[in-house]
């Protein structure tokens, strides 16, 4: 069970910057302080991965590398790695409300590889000690990676030529290391950087008493290095490319489904194989976060199959999942671990069995409660303190949004007496009392909410690409002290504020490029 508290859901990427998108520098300490100064526990971000089209975090290259984009400019010019003039290169200079994925990247990086250049000696070794102690995935996913953008044009992992290399015989992928040993060298330094730079803003949270949430996907990417390296796992075709999709039937978000397009795991070859891909995968994220969230919790015990090349996700099939078997696994070969259940959608009596079982907190979201006919599991009145409930989440509209222009005239009255609202404060201040106040043991409010914003500040919408997902960011005002004390005042009000002793994380010893010339210069 976790203690009585709260915290902010918001991504890195909607941090402001200087650079066009947010990333792991100054202005995401700066949020930490802001939640410190809040009063607030958790600080909840969305998957940290390298996103492919579309720019989903939900669809990566790989279930372990970081995002390059998130890597802070400054601290490359701080370390000596850049100059500031080379860092401003990168800036897109767009809007400071939205994210341009495809100009940040065309600008981003070419400056990465003025970086890469002044790789000193020193530093490679402690990139090679990085690269050795991630061996496991490392070499996969560079190489993958370097393939798939340089030798072969983007192409997706099953439009790769018909070759040894696309079915790893061992020579021919040899042969592409040797090739692309400098490409492979360049993603290995991003990896690296990705991981100094998120260790330390982890420590820095830490030692403010803030601790991160970080979200598991139940699936991975079709196109990445993961399908690539362990085909075994999943449900292919000899190309490559998925059998069977995964998605969800029928549901609140959409009429047709959700067609995710991601292949299906085959749960038999796992468990087969001793789920060592999955106590890989936790084992990965636990050294990145305090706290995972499992999202689509449902899909481990039954999930929604369909034929690949169906338009809609109508046409599925419910089929078993691992249940406990996987959870029991990942706690005898990795301990207790702190999980939260992503357990939305279409929910059984055995998914509930399973959450039951399992023992991890599930999800509530007030905004699916705003019903005048119906009194139903997301109204605060109704949470059990064994839950993780929100005001609104990334994949839904805000507090705002909802009442003012989705409700009908009867569930927006309802909505508004239900959470009080005196009409003096912001609406979504008044849902978040009422959210504070519930009994569930920890309460999130997304950024959005505490802003007050509406339809523009949307993080997503399920089943669709493109637009705006994805891309909404905040302004470096909205980091004020009228918002903190709000926030403070309610925490500690609804009796959620509890000093913390955070655990003892060594910040990891990076000396700069110029500290480690000048000292070779002065022996």
């Amino acid at each position: 069970m976790f203690e009585r508290t709260s915290g902010v859901l918001m991504h890195i990427t909607s941090l402001p910057s200087p650079y066009g998108i947010g990333t792991m520098g100054a202005d995401a300490r700066a949020f930490v302080d802001f939640l410190r100064d809040a009063g607030q526990r958790y600080w909840q971000v969305l998957p940290l991965g390298r996103t492919g089209f579309g720019a989903s975090p939900y669809q990566c290259f790989s279930a372990a590398a970081g995002n390059p984009l998130l890597i802070d400019l400054d601290t490359l010019v701080e370390d000596g790695l850049l100059t500031a003039d080379e860092a401003r290169e990168a800036d897109p200079h767009g809007s400071p409300d939205q994210v341009d994925y495809d100009a940040i990247e065309e600008l981003r990086y070419p400056v990465l590889r003025k970086a890469f250049a002044r790789v000193t000696p020193e530093l490679q070794e402690k990139i090679d000690a990085y690269a050795g102690q991630e061996k496991g995935w490392l070499p996969d996913f560079t190489l993958f990676m370097s393939l798939r953008e340089v030798k072969y044009d983007c192409v997706a992992l099953w439009d790769w030529p018909d070759s040894d290399v696309l079915h790893r015989k061992p020579k021919a992928l040899a042969e592409a290391r040797k090739e692309l040993a400098e490409e492979i060298a360049f993603r290995t330094f991003l990896q690296y950087e990705f991981h100094v730079q998120w260790h330390a803003l982890r420590a820095y949270a830490n030692k403010n008493g803030v601790q991160i949430i970080g979200d598991i996907p139940i699936y991975v990417s079709p196109d990445s290095s993961d399908v690539w390296a362990n085909p075994k796992f999943f449900k292919l075709k000899n190309d490559f490319s998925p059998k069977k999709i995964a998605g969800v039937p029928p549901d609140y978000f959409s009429e047709t489904g959700q067609l995710w397009g991601n292949p299906v795991y085959d749960w038999d070859a796992l468990e087969k194989d001793g789920y060592k891909w999955w106590i890989w995968r936790m084992k990965q994220n636990m050294e990145l976060y305090d706290v995972v969230r499992l999202d689509h919790f449902r899909g481990f015990e039954s999930f929604w199959e369909v034929d690949a090349g169906e338009e809609t996700a109508v046409k599925g099939v419910w089929k078993k999942g691992p249940g406990m078997k996987l959870f029991r696994t990942l706690e005898k070969e990795l301990g207790e671990i702190p999980i939260i259940a992503e357990d939305l959608g279409i929910i059984t009596d055995d998914v509930r069995k399973l959450l039951d079982e399992s023992g991890f907190p599930g999800m509530r979201v007030m905004i699916f409660g705003f019903n005048s006919w119906e009194d139903n599991c997301h109204l605060p009145h109704n949470y059990v303190p064994n839950s993780i409930v929100y005001t609104s989440t990334h994949d839904s509209q805000t507090i705002c949004e909802q009442i003012m222009d989705l409700c009908s005239p009867a569930d927006a009255d309802f909505a508004r007496d239900y959470i009080r609202w005196n009409g003096h404060e912001p609406l979504a201040w008044a849902a978040i009392k009422s959210l504070f106040f519930s009994p569930a043991s920890i309460a999130m409010t997304q950024m959005q909410d505490v802003l007050n914003l509406g339809a523009d500040a949307r993080m997503n919408k399920p089943a669709t690409i493109g637009g705006k997902n994805w891309r909404w960011r905040m302004r470096r005002e909205g980091m004020n002290h009228e918002l903190s004390s709000f926030l403070r005042s309610v925490t500690v009000t609804s009796r959620r504020y509890k000093p913390y002793q955070p655990p003892v994380i060594p910040e990891p010893e990076k000396e700069t490029a110029v500290e480690e010339e000048t000292e070779s210069a002065e022996a």
